[in-house]
């Protein structure tokens, strides 16, 4: 029988009459290498980039065309905060970089494949060969044979591969290109520092806009005249933005959406903190909230609790002590989730080695707190916070100054923990108290706000001691009128007494004279009922100050009303310190004999007890009695004494005092302009860094001297 089969056939065929028993067919499949294609999948970018050339100019340096010297496969990772615009980055760079990259650009985005249970790498692989042109029947099914196959087929191409959203390194070693030149670019909210260590990688973190550069993305989603017309606002609403791209595209578009909103108006609306995240977000859709959520969703469980507790936390910045009392945790665990976080690019150290949050991503923290953490959360964090705070505080307290007056009781708070003070190489606590200064007064308010009236009581006493070396006199008052509210409502009347009269001290600096004196009447009263001899003491001497101003006589009693009162309480100090006033009140009387007997009796009691800054302060005022004495060089060397005594005390307010009288000693006595001047440049900076009134005072006398100056030289 013939079978003959003519022409051409493509594919398997069967020729037969008749057919007995199987058939097996033995089928040749066609290649798997389809004709070459040049993939160009990273996303276009839908709005002007007009940001980050730096950045830019810097990958270029990386993996631009002259990289002598560089691996055969360029390596990068890019971190930074949620919504800081690393992907537009990359988007930005991949464009301007197109002929780098002649076969082509490749793109992933992790974050739909994060779902996949593990299979991230081995779906973005597929993504990357399907690019190559390998069809998908012909894709091997394990993630060695997708990594080999890969290696072959990037094999002599010069490609850019960008791998969007990453979170751990172990996504992208499969994932390199094997062709010379290729470069592989992955953006991270975490660090990957891994990669560099193991890798080579090359990492750049990008950080939040600056003021110029949040209002050019403001101005070109809004344009520049609506810009320049509300320019303060403009400022406001980038200032609440913190840089962040992403809230300034949200918050650009509810402007362009909706014509009556000024910026005026939405940055009134975003003023409050507790609803800035809401008013982040357009139609509910795009939000800010969402963006750090994805962030938020891959933290490890315990690193999510403190995040969310962080949120609460009333400072700006705190340390891992701080972390661990917010949490209720070790020191040493606190710090490792902390690092975490910072991994995670949720958290920043400072220079001073501290932590800090965005303050949207701050935001985000409480938002997640209120939601997930029980209601009596907040309370008790706040407790744990202020006790913390309550003893590191009293501890530097007493590091400056053992024997000064104190109402509060804290021995049982102080007697199980470690004193970093007291430790060798532990931090000086008057530098302690300034870098916590803005904590400790948030702290004041919450815990007001939280009724924590005793401890809010107690740790605003022992932070005054910062406040008599560095005169931040709006902290200081602000500090004392929670304080005395608190011990109002805790029913303390001694500590009542003490902290109103504190208060009478920045009140009087700041001008506020009647209500220093209602304050002081109110010290009188509550001290008198407490039955507190020394505090008794304590709030007379503080009146005396007030008397000094308006009734010199009614100064004196006051002084030695306190003299006698210390004396009773057998408090040394407190009558070497009131005996210094008492000599005070009688220079300024014209009792210059009597006063320089008095302040050189208490120079002598303040230096046996070393308490050198209040020695110093005496020094101080015996020359201001020399120098109405008419003994000019006594009084200039006593000042200057006193000078450098307060300096190297940090006494700087004394130390002010002290500059503007040697310069009114030089003024009134003809000396050099330029040594007058030297005095008042060295207290008006002083005066300025604690927001005193005088500032404006010595700003006009120095106007004053440059122009005298001025007109002298035109004489001469």
């Amino acid at each position: 029988m013939s079978n003959s089969l003519s022409g051409q056939v493509n594919g398997p065929s069967v020729q037969a009459q008749r057919i007995h028993g199987g058939i097996t067919f033995n089928v040749h499949m066609p290649s798997p290498h389809a004709p070459e294609t040049r993939p160009d999948q990273v996303p276009p970018l839908t709005v002007r980039f007009v940001n980050r050339t730096a950045d830019l100019s810097v990958l270029d340096g990386w993996f631009g065309g002259d990289r002598n010297g560089s691996p055969p496969v360029g390596l990068g990772a890019l971190s930074g905060l949620p919504g800081v615009g690393k992907t537009a980055f990359i988007c930005r760079w991949a464009e301007k970089s197109r002929d780098l990259f002649p076969d082509g650009q490749i793109y992933i985005d992790f974050h739909p494949l994060r779902d996949r249970a593990g299979g991230e790498v081995s779906e973005a692989l597929g993504v990357c060969l399907k690019a190559l042109g390998v069809s998908g029947t012909y894709l091997p099914e394990s993630l060695a044979e997708r990594t080999a196959l890969f290696r072959s087929r990037s094999s002599g191409r010069r490609l850019l591969v960008v791998l969007d959203g990453v979170n751990q390194p172990a996504q992208v070693r499969p994932l390199v290109p094997k062709g010379p030149g290729s470069v592989l670019l992955v953006t991270s909210n975490g660090r990957l520092g891994e990669l560099a260590v193991l890798d080579g990688a090359r990492l750049l973190s990008l950080e939040p806009l600056d003021m110029d550069g949040s209002l050019r993305v403001l101005a070109d989603r809004c344009g520049e005249a609506a810009v320049a017309r509300e320019r303060m606002a403009a400022e406001r609403l980038v200032e609440f933005c913190g840089g962040l791209p992403v809230a300034l595209h949200v918050v650009a578009a509810r402007l362009v959406t909706n014509q009556r909103l000024t910026m005026a108006a939405l940055a009134q609306e975003l003023a409050d903190e507790t609803g800035r995240l809401a008013g982040m977000s357009l139609r509910g859709e795009h939000s800010v909230s969402a963006v750090l959520g994805l962030a938020y969703q891959d933290l490890p469980p315990e690193a999510a609790r403190l995040y969310r507790l962080l949120g609460w936390f009333p400072g700006r910045t705190f340390d891992a002590g701080a972390a661990s009392a917010a949490a209720g945790i070790d020191a040493p665990a606190a710090e490792s989730l902390l690092y975490v976080l910072q991994d995670a690019s949720l958290l920043e150290v400072t220079a001073d080695d501290r932590f800090r949050f965005h303050d949207l991503v701050r935001l985000h923290a409480r938002e997640c707190a209120a939601e997930e953490e029980p209601e009596a959360g907040h309370r008790a964090l706040i407790a744990r916070v202020l006790r913390h705070y309550l003893a590191l505080t009293a501890f530097a307290d007493r590091a400056v100054r053992e024997d000064r007056l104190r109402i509060a009781d804290l021995a049982g708070l102080l007697r199980d923990v470690p004193d970093p003070f007291a430790a060798e190489g532990g931090p000086p606590p008057l530098a302690w108290l300034e870098a916590e200064r803005s904590t400790i007064l948030a702290l004041l308010r919450e815990a007001a706000r939280q009724g924590l009236h005793e401890p809010v009581w107690q740790l605003a006493e022992g932070f005054t001691v910062l406040f008599l070396h560095r005169r931040y006199l709006g902290d200081w008052k602000e500090s004392l009128e929670l304080g005395a509210v608190a011990a109002a409502e805790a029913v303390a009347p001694a500590a009542e007494a003490r902290l109103r009269s504190l208060l009478s001290r920045p009140l009087m600096d700041l001008g506020e004279y009647d209500r220093a004196r209602a304050e002081l009447e109110s010290a009188v009263a509550c001290a008198e009922i407490s039955g507190h001899a020394a505090l008794g003491a304590s709030v007379q001497e503080f009146f005396g100050r007030y008397w000094d101003r308006v009734d010199p006589a009614r100064a004196t009693v006051a002084y030695r009303r306190s003299i006698e009162l210390n004396l009773e309480a057998e408090e040394w100090r407190g009558v070497a310190i009131a005996t210094y006033f008492l000599g005070c009140a009688q220079d300024a009387a014209g009792e210059h004999g009597q006063a320089l007997t008095t302040l050189r009796r208490a120079h002598q009691d303040l230096t046996a007890r070393d308490d050198l800054r209040m020695a110093a302060r005496t020094m101080a005022a015996i020359g201001a009695v020399y120098e109405h004495l008419g003994e000019t060089d006594q009084a200039m060397g006593a000042l200057s004494e006193a000078i450098q005594v307060l300096r190297a005390q940090k006494a700087s307010h004394y130390e002010a005092q002290a500059l503007v009288r040697l310069a009114d000693i030089t003024a009134r006595t003809g000396g050099r302009g330029d040594a007058e001047r030297e005095y008042l440049k060295g207290a008006l900076k002083i005066y300025e860094d604690g927001g005193s009134p005088e500032a404006e005072t010595l700003r006009a006398r120095l106007a004053h001297v440059d122009g005298t100056d001025e007109r002298d030289e035109v004489g001469r």
